[in-house]
């Protein structure tokens, strides 16, 4: 990282990670190996990353041919107009994509990604599932490395560092 007064700690990382909003999966297009990247409803269970998808399309024809990955999470953005600036906080990921096809580790993971993005509709959990498992795609990513990084300004406008979070 070349501004190192902004990295943040693994556990830092781990916090965006886990409140940010949806992530971006970045992979290499199985077709003609230019970039590819989709937005994902991302969920972080121990040291893996969740997300669900549809059982067939680009997003997985693209892992399939090659599940090295990089998921960019964004927490808090502040722009700050007067200042030219935006603060805000992220966490990138990278890891190797893995189909989960267990049937235990799949409702696992939904469950929690529901936790996450509907949990004031959790009742309706288990007939969801009784619907729609076998028709839905998880994959993991273990995090094989995690850097994070946060630009926030104090009251003076100058940076914050590393040893100053508010």
């Amino acid at each position: 990282m070349r501004r190192k007064e902004r990295e943040m700690d693994y556990d830092f990382g781990l916090y965006v990670i886990d409140k940010s909003q949806y992530a971006v999966l970045a992979m290499i297009n199985a077709a003609d190996k230019t970039p590819y990247c989709v937005p994902v409803s991302a969920v972080r269970i121990d040291n893996s990353i969740y997300f669900h998808c549809a059982l067939a399309g680009q997003k997985i024809d693209n892992l399939n041919a090659d599940p090295n990955v990089c998921l960019s999470f964004v927490g808090d953005v502040n722009p700050i107009s007067e200042q030219y600036t935006t603060e805000y906080e992220s966490a990138i990921v990278k890891g190797k994509a893995e189909n989960i096809t267990d049937e235990k580790e799949k409702i696992e993971a939904l469950r929690a990604i529901c936790l996450k993005y509907a949990a004031n509709d959790m009742d309706k959990f288990d007939s969801a599932i009784s619907r729609s498992l076998s028709r839905t795609g998880i994959w993991k990513i273990e995090i094989k490395e995690l850097t994070a990084k946060r630009k926030k300004n104090g009251k003076d406008g100058k940076e914050l560092t590393y040893g100053k979070m508010e």
